[in-house]
């Protein structure tokens, strides 16, 4: 290739050399005369220089064009071919790169991917901590000393007919077996009964050691709470359940009966086999009540059910067997929806209890101005047998019960740590203030019931059911 451009550039030096050597040329002087003139060109420079470019300096010039466009077609092609080379040496490092971060978005997947997984077992871990920690706080149970002889003859019911019914309503006894699912526990949106309230704390003294004995007596000790189910949504924020003394037929004993107390229209009545059948969720009957179901007052007894009709101091008994309302009456002067209730609210004004001796009605009226007044109630046709006025505000303290014919109360329904802190003796119509140690597990204890039949309170505490066993000492 160079060899060529060397070749061509030889011949046009030397066409230059042998033409540019000397020059004769005749020309028409333009008066009819001949002109010669002949040309030597100078060494250094041309003697007589033409004015305008002369034919051998116009063919130098295309010789030289030539030669410069075959240098450049030369030299052009070289350069294409090593940016060919580069365009391809270009292309492998680019698909090596691009796999390169092929795989790096690949690592970067499974990097989240073992992030979430971490996330996951750190979350595992706290709620394994916080289970152990509640497990190392949760104090041992206090035994009573060896010098006190015990002797629990507590009542423990054998179990209750097999119900292969789910679903019944008001004159109906077959219902909907097509799901076992608990669906007063999933409301949406319901109007909410709960009040707000002050609440004084008091401290709980401890006791050397309960005295058992197997009949009535005063209330001396109460263990700590047993939780049996949580609720799953704020429908079970607060309620009432029980189960019933003296049951009747077709329900047996061990049959746990479960009324949901938020919501504006409370009608629903849950009713499970037995207590495992409750924490597992899986209702056996439920019953839709005739009429609305006023607060967390309610109580079981003798194959009825007694609750308190809503905005109304109506009182209601609604036997299980017809599933109809078998008696209805007004308790007498008694206020009701938020004129005397407990501390926590809720409409509490008349709370129905049940003990050794029978029925009973606790509330107020505006004669006892706010102060807790006792009436013993015909389980029947719910006439008032008798009444007693005490000496304690209802709305100062946050829940009562009877056990026994004496009313006990409980201080505070926050406080972890409070005290059943006044009892009522209904037999020598006298009242003194007491101090018994009560737990508030989970801090808004909305229901507090006595079954005679388990000698247990039954509770109701921040969406948790759970249960007390009690021992009751002699008296004094």
């Amino acid at each position: 290739m160079w060899f060529l451009a060397v070749l061509c550039v030889s011949c046009l030096l030397m066409g230059t050399q042998a033409q540019s050597s000397a020059s004769f040329r005749r020309a028409n002087a333009g008066n009819g005369r001949c002109q010669y003139s002949f040309t030597v060109d100078s060494p250094t420079e041309a003697s007589c220089p033409s004015p305008g470019s002369s034919p051998e300096m116009e063919a130098m010039k295309s010789r030289l064009g030539l030669l410069e466009a075959l240098v450049a077609r030369l030299v052009g092609g070289e350069a294409v071919s090593e940016s060919s080379q580069g365009s391809g040496s270009q292309s492998g490092l680019q698909d090596a790169y691009n796999q390169l971060m092929g795989e790096n978005a690949q690592l970067q997947r499974e990097k989240q991917r073992l992030d979430r997984q971490v996330q996951d077992l750190q979350q595992r871990m706290e709620v394994l901590r916080q289970e152990a920690e509640r497990l190392r706080s949760r104090p041992c149970v206090q035994q009573p000393p060896p010098r006190v002889p015990q002797n629990d003859n507590s009542f423990r019911p054998g179990s209750g007919p097999a119900l292969s019914h789910l679903v019944s309503s008001p004159g109906n006894t077959q219902g909907d077996t097509s799901s076992l699912r608990d669906p007063a526990w999933h409301f949406s949106n319901p109007e909410y009964q709960e009040l707000t309230a002050v609440v004084t704390e008091v401290s709980a003294p401890n006791l050397e050691g309960p005295t058992d004995i197997s009949g009535c007596g005063d209330l001396v000790w109460v263990e700590d709470p047993e939780v049996h189910r949580k609720a799953d949504s704020i429908a079970g924020k607060y309620g009432v359940w029980m189960q019933d003394p003296e049951a009747k037929e077709p329900y047996g004993p061990e049959m746990v009966w479960r009324i949901d107390a938020v919501g504006s229209e409370v009608r629903q009545l849950f009713g499970y086999e037995n207590m495992d059948q409750l924490s597992r969720g899986f209702p056996t009957k439920v019953l839709l009540l005739p009429e609305s179901v006023e607060s967390t007052g309610a109580t079981m007894y003798k194959g009825s059910l007694y609750y308190q009709r809503r905005l109304s101091r109506t009182l209601i008994r609604y036997d299980l067997l017809s599933e109809s309302i078998a008696a209805r009456r007004d308790l007498p002067h008694a206020g009701f929806h938020g004129q005397f209730p407990y501390s926590w609210g809720g409409y509490t004004d008349i709370d129905l209890s049940v003990d050794e001796n029978g029925l009973w009605a606790i509330y107020s009226t505006n004669k006892a101005k706010g102060a807790i007044v006792i009436s013993q109630l015909d389980p029947h046709n719910l006439e008032v047998k008798g009444t007693w006025e005490t000496k304690i505000r209802k709305t100062s303290v946050a829940n009562a019960f009877m056990i026994c014919g004496k009313l006990y109360t409980v201080a505070s329904y926050t406080s972890p740590n409070t005290t059943v802190n006044y009892m009522y003796d209904t037999a020598t119509s006298q009242g003194k203030t007491i101090s018994v140690p009560f737990k508030n597990r989970y801090r808004y204890n909305s229901m507090v019931d006595y079954n005679p039949g388990q000698r247990k309170l039954y509770a109701w505490d921040n969406y948790y059911i759970v249960s007390y066993k009690v021992r009751l000492g002699k008296q004094e």
